[in-house]
């Protein structure tokens, strides 16, 4: 399906006007970044690069699509000519997705000519923060968890399409599955489930419901056992496992004092003899909930409704703007918002890298050069590790970053580099960013901290 319409206006009526004036063709660069973070996040999260470069290949205008922009009187002519033949050919660059990210950091570098990086511009942002939102809430929720399971449960919470956008940015930072199965099938994530309250309220008493679960779905089943009251549900759970010959997979808790529960089920099932019997949550969990079921014997997480809004942080905010552009002389300078207002921009295109010291990260920093071979060989001198790698060379995707081991390594490579954090990166109360970003300019040999 063409992606191309998922887009702003004023992106179309932009590019009228710089194909009438001529400007159209200037080489530009453009950076995604955000001014600052919210005061609950100490790092950041990259992620939706994968359904972003999907979307980059989809972006191309079908003829129905350019008879509405017509119809509409959106753009004139000379532009529909344009867009019927549209395809990004420039060059992009990024964080690999699952990186941790800071204030400033050029998670996306968009290199092409104005036309191309204009009209891709809203595509990219809306990706952009809401995967980087979802994520960057997931990875607290994983680090909550102290290496218990996560599992995606927030389907029912959000929009149907942002469900399953929601689910593969969990999955980047930690979450071990979904209960969509739309999500699992597109990305290949394990599919989870248990059952809700109107299956034993079908049924004539709770027993005959468990047993008509087992029945079905086996002894390694999860059965829901607050319906009622939950010991006895407890009681009936496993009494209808051992009937059918085996030992209760495990219980769920959706409500109560979460905490106090646990430890009594937890009792509870190691009396019945089902010491291997898990014991799953849910009930509106966000990471300060996981964090205070810490020291209970609960075996996996979860999540729904605060996963999927971002725990209150529901986008990245983050924004796309041009910092660099080709004069009329043909030669390529560094531009800038300035703004009184507070959303000034700093010009030059930035290369990114992370100064890690005995392993531990100290800073992240940001080199602006109208030379890139110069800005990467300060980053080495300066022993950083390179965060950027090219997405799209000359219009093409390049496979490692959009085939089906993407969201694997993704993950992995946020295991990587939220470890490299120091510890302060993991709490979870407001504080510091866990870095601090240091930008050079190497053309005016400035440096500044922030």
């Amino acid at each position: 399906m063409s992606t191309a319409l998922l887009t702003d206006m004023y992106e179309l009526t932009m590019l009228q006007a710089a194909l009438a004036d001529g400007t159209a063709k200037r080489r530009s660069v453009f950076e995604i970044f955000g001014r600052s973070m919210p005061p609950s996040r100490r790092f950041g999260v990259v992620a939706g690069t994968g359904r972003f470069l999907e979307a980059l290949e989809n972006f191309h205008f079908e003829p129905e699509q350019l008879r509405f922009l017509s119809d509409q009187g959106i753009v004139d002519k000379a532009t529909i000519n344009y867009l019927e033949n549209f395809h990004f050919d420039g060059n992009i660059y990024g964080y690999g997705e699952g990186e941790c990210y800071f204030p400033g950091s050029p998670l996306l570098t968009v290199e092409s000519d104005f036309a191309q990086a204009c009209i891709i511009e809203t595509m990219a942002l809306s990706i952009f923060n809401h995967d980087c939102a979802v994520a960057s809430a997931a990875s607290r929720m994983t680090i909550a968890a102290h290496g218990r399971p996560c599992m995606d449960f927030g389907a029912r919470r959000t929009h149907e399409d942002a469900a399953v956008s929601a689910a593969r940015a969990a999955v980047v930072s930690g979450f071990t599955s979904t209960s969509d199965l739309e999500a699992g099938m597109r990305y290949g994530i394990r599919c989870v489930g248990t059952s809700a309250h109107a299956f034993t309220l079908l049924h004539d008493d709770e027993r005959t419901a468990f047993d008509s679960q087992i029945a079905s779905l086996g002894v390694g089943t999860t059965i829901l056992v607050d319906t009622y009251d939950i010991a006895r549900g407890v009681q009936r759970a496993v009494d209808a496992a051992k009937a059918a010959g085996g030992t209760l997979g495990a219980v769920r808790l959706d409500s109560g004092d979460l905490v106090a529960e646990a430890f009594k089920v937890r009792a509870q099932l190691d009396s019945l003899g089902c010491p291997d019997t898990k014991i799953v949550v849910t009930s509106d969990l966000d990471e300060y909930a996981i964090a205070a079921l810490g020291a209970a014997p609960v075996d996996i997480y979860g999540v729904g409704t605060k996963l999927v809004t971002g725990s209150g942080v529901p986008t990245a905010a983050l924004v796309y703007k041009m910092v660099e552009r080709e004069n009329s002389a043909g030669e390529m300078e560094k531009v800038a918002k300035k703004s009184s207002g507070g959303k000034s921009s700093v010009g030059g295109r930035k290369t990114a890298g992370r100064v890690i010291i005995d392993g531990s990260a100290t800073e992240e920093l940001l080199i602006s050069a109208l030379d890139p071979e110069a800005a990467e060989a300060e980053l080495e001198r300066n022993q950083a590790r390179p965060l950027q790698v090219q997405l799209v060379e000359n219009g093409q995707i390049i496979p490692e970053h959009y085939d089906d081991g993407a969201l694997t390594r993704a993950a992995e490579r946020h295991r990587a580099a939220r470890a490299q954090l120091p510890y302060q990166a993991w709490r979870l109360s407001e504080g510091e960013i866990a870095i601090p970003t240091r930008r050079m300019d190497l053309d005016s040999r400035e440096t500044k901290q922030g």
